[in-house]
């Protein structure tokens, strides 16, 4: 079972004509990305157990859009109604990416604290961003590159995720990010 999680970025810079045809949107286009990945990796047999999330860049809690409990049909919904607005805040919304799917691994027993991993219990993540690549920014400033909030109540973040504190990275081995 992998859970395959899709960061769409939703920031104002989405909104801007594609340079294919001129009709549609940079969110459009990773809308119809995501769709086709998702319905093409359906036919797969391998993808029974697939569970799907789809997170954006707007600020906790909004940015959850289909959660680990969501079933595939919501999932399609919440992405044909994303938005653009905002600000491309990699570093935040990747974070909030991170805590969720640790939240989900302590709710489902795989992940305790104190007492271990469990490994047969093993859930991969993949973590599929899909973004113009603009400008990164935070509240204060534009960022030249990538920078990961390590502490639990930074913007974005969800504050006081449990465990937080044992942890030095959000990241675990076992989560591959691929932008």
């Amino acid at each position: 079972m992998t859970i395959i999680v899709f960061l769409v970025d939703t920031s104002g810079s989405m909104n801007q004509r594609a340079f294919v045809n001129g009709k549609k949107t940079l969110l459009d286009i990773s809308k119809e990305a995501v769709e086709v990945f998702v319905k093409q990796r359906q036919k797969s047999a391998e993808s029974r157990g697939d569970r799907y999330m789809l997170l954006t860049f707007d600020e906790f809690p909004r940015n959850i859009k289909a959660g680990w409990k969501e079933n595939l049909a919501t999932f399609m919904t919440e992405l044909k109604n994303l938005e653009a607005a905002g600000m491309t805040t990699m570093g935040s919304a990747l974070k909030a990416v991170f805590d969720t799917l640790n939240i989900n691994r302590m709710q489902s027993g795989i992940d305790m604290y104190g007492q271990g991993r469990y490994p047969y219990y093993l859930e991969p993540a993949v973590i599929v961003v899909v973004t113009d690549g603009g400008k990164l920014t935070t509240l204060n400033t534009v960022q030249r590159e990538l920078n990961l909030p390590m502490t639990a109540g930074a913007v974005g973040g969800m504050s006081g995720v449990p465990g937080a504190e044992m942890t030095r990275e959000p990241f675990r081995w076992d989560q591959r990010l691929y932008a």
